[in-house]
Parts: structure tokens; sequence; C-alpha cells
């Protein structure tokens, strides 16, 4: 009996087992807002664009040390041999004595005034990091762009998976059809090898748009800067929100707000504080120091102090400054020209944007009224081929032209989400809420 019992306590447990296995887990959808803070924080080319600006902000601070006081020390222990030297020959002679001789120092040095040149250098590395830091909003909003698209991306392919399932279904009842007015004489072969060949091509593009949902689900999580896997699912938010902007005020928003200008003219303001700089070396700059030390061959030593001033003065370096010089006004002029580029490409991306947008909103009307009639289509062939009047060649046409118009219907959800999301890029100002 106890074997027994034992027995049936194991097989209990299995079944149990084997039942909490078969049960599907349900995985915890994350909005769109909440994918993009999982992205910003994870994804390794913020991560990148954040170590720059870092640097940068070191570099400030390499360039304001220079106008801060500089102390050094030293300690040097000298074993020295000496040798007298006589009063009458002036040569060396009599009794050599060894002996140790010790030198601690301690100098402080401060720049008292160079005509402002660590200050301007100071001014161009605080400028380069502000370039560093919009390149990083930038790179922020390519970001956000990209996880958009794949968020969008993984709600397109499930509907149009959907859509095959749907095909796939439909197909089969017509086949179903089509073999029972074949057995009962009302229908020709034809018709039952027509609705298969539908089905099996139905049943392709299944596979294909279920390997879709899959690809698209790898490229979300690439986008999201995860190395794990995507243990999350995500809310389907493709609900239409009309969005409404002219190209005057996209426009006005992009020469205000995009980065890539923030960027370029804060190289202009670090090339043009740099040549100040450097222009400077033409001008004496002066400069304090002060030392202190103990030196003696015993304890306590001998102290020793001075204080006094230094100028410093290039009279000639080969042309070195000239050159120098040279250089950062031609990178000025390289900046300036650059400027102007970037502002006719993001003019440019703003307008096909903004055309893009009023096309897409107009896609979405016309395919919504192809699908609605679409599907009267469907629901006339299919009375007509179950009455007799129509046949398989109109059926499987109708069927044909509704999956077509469903897809068209998401592919222009799609088209119109992802457009809004490129326009809110190229304005950087966000149009839609997440």
């Amino acid at each position: 009996m106890r074997m027994v019992a034992l027995a049936l306590l194991m097989g209990l447990c299995v079944i149990a087992a084997a039942a909490q296995e078969t049960q599907p887990t349900t995985q915890v959808k994350k909005t769109l807002a909440e994918c993009i803070a999982i992205a910003l924080e994870q994804h390794p080319s913020l991560k990148a664009a954040t170590a720059f600006v870092e640097a940068g902000q070191q570099r400030v601070r390499e360039a304001v040390s220079n106008y801060l006081p500089q102390v050094s020390a030293n300690y040097d222990l000298i074993r020295q041999k000496n040798r007298p030297v006589t009063a009458l020959s002036g040569l060396a002679g009599g009794t050599s004595r060894t002996f140790n001789l010790q030198t601690a120092q301690g100098t402080l040095t401060q720049v008292l005034f160079d005509f402002g040149q660590n200050l301007n250098a100071i001014r161009s590395a605080q400028a380069s990091e502000q370039s560093l830091q919009a390149n990083r909003t930038t790179q922020r909003e390519v970001v956000v762009l990209n996880l958009k698209d794949a968020y969008f991306n993984v709600l397109a392919t499930r509907r149009l998976l959907t859509v095959a399932d749907e095909t796939v279904r439909q197909n089969e009842k017509h086949l179903e059809q089509a073999q029972g007015r074949f057995n009962v004489g009302l229908a020709a072969k034809f018709d039952v090898t027509q609705a298969q060949v539908q089905l099996a091509n139905a049943q392709l593009n299944q596979v294909t748009a279920r390997n879709n949902v899959a690809v698209a689900r790898e490229t979300l999580r690439n986008a999201l800067g995860l190395t794990g896997p995507l243990d999350f699912d995500i809310v389907d938010n493709f609900d239409v929100h009309q969005v409404s902007v002219t190209e005057s005020e996209a426009l006005t928003s992009a020469y205000d707000k995009r980065p890539e200008i923030e960027s370029i003219r804060a190289q202009e303001l670090a090339a043009a504080e740099q040549i100040a700089s450097l222009q400077k070396n033409y001008l004496p700059s002066v400069q304090g120091q002060a030392d202190y030390k103990f030196q003696g061959t015993d304890y306590p030593s001998r102290d020793l102090w001075d204080i006094g001033a230094t100028v410093n003065l290039s009279l000639f370096n080969g042309g070195l400054t000239t050159a120098q010089i040279g250089e950062q006004k031609a990178n000025l002029a390289n900046l300036k020209y650059n400027e102007e580029v970037t502002r006719q490409n993001i003019a440019l991306e703003v307008r096909q944007d903004v055309l893009n947008l009023t096309q897409a909103a107009e896609s979405i009307r016309v395919s919504e009224t192809a699908l609605r009639q679409a599907r009267e289509n469907l629901e006339l062939a299919e009375g007509r081929y179950n009455t007799g009047v129509g046949n398989i060649i109109e059926l499987t046409d109708a069927q044909a032209s509704l999956t077509t118009a469903e897809a068209n219907y998401v592919q222009a959800l799609y088209n119109y989400k992802t457009t809004v999301a490129a326009l809110e890029k190229a304005t950087a100002q966000q149009l839609e809420s997440e």
C-alpha cells in the first residue's frame, strides 16, 4: 500500500508539472514611452556619447588648471666628496671630506597676466563641451527614432500576421465549399484545385508573416540596446491621432531646436576662442614664482626663499603661431559653410516629412474605403458562389483583393506613425502623445 501511495503521489506531481508547463505565460506589456525609457538607459551608443561629453568636461578642467596656482616639491639627497683648496696655489689639496648634501624645496607659480589667453582657451574648451552635449542629444534622437520604427514595425507585422491567419481560414472555408459543391456535382474539379492552390499560397504567406514578426522583435531588441532576450510584450498603439503642422512652423522649430545646429555653432565658438587665444601668443605674459627650500649637510638645514616675476615674450618661433592661427581660421570658415549645408539638409528633411505626413494621412483614408469595399465584395462573391451564380475565380479574386486591402491598410497605419516620428525628429518637438 505504501508503494502504491508513493506511486500515486509521484504521478500527481508529474501531472501538475506538465500542467504548469503547458499553462500559457502572460508577458508584461510595455508602452512606447516605457520602451523609449529603456532604450535611453541601455543603448550603448548613448553611453558612448555620454563618455565623449565626460571627456569634454575633463578638457575644460585641463584648461582651467592653467589659471590656477601650480605647486611642486622635490627632495634631493646627494653624497658628495669635497677636497679643500689651498690658499697659495689654488689647487686642491689636503684631506678630502665626504658628506651628505640634502635639499628640500617647494615652488609656487601663478600666471599673473596673459591678456586673457588662458581665459580664451577655457571658453574654447567649454564651447567644445557644449558641442559634444548637442551631439549626444542628436544621438538620443536617433535612438528614439529607431526605437519607434522598430516598435511600430512589430505592431505592423503582428497585424499582417493576423491578416494572413484570417486569409488561411477564409481559404480553408472556400476549399470546403468547393469540395462540397464538387461532391454533389454542382462544381467542377477545377474549383477544388483552384481553392487548394489559393490555400497553399495563403499558408506560405502565413509562414512568411510569422517569421517577419520574429525578425521585428529582434529588431526591437536591438533598438532597445538589450543584449538579453526580449522578455516583455508591447502595447498596440496604432491609433491615429491627427497631427497638423505647417511647413513654416516646422522649419522654425527645426532651426531653433535641432541639436545639429547647436553643435556646429558651439564648434564655431570654440574655433573663434582658440583663434583669440593663439593671437595673444604675440603678447607678453607675466608669471609669478616663489621658492622656499632647506639645504645643508645636517639638521637643522639652512632655509632659503625667493620670490619674483617673469615676463615671457615670444620673439620668433619660425612662424608657428601664424600657421596655427591660419589653420584655425580655415577651420572656422569650414564650420560656417557646414552650418549652411546642415541648414539646407534640415530644410529638405522637414519639407519631405511634411509632404509625407499629408500623403500618409490621405493613404489611411483611401485604404479604409478600399478595405470596406473589399469586404463587401467578398460577401457578395461568397453569396453568388453559394447560390451557384458566381464562379471560383470570382471568389478567389475577391479574397485576394480583401487580403491586399487589409495589408495596404496596415501599411498605411505604419507609414503614418513612422512619418510622425520622423517629423518629430526633424522638428525636435513632440507632435503626438506616446
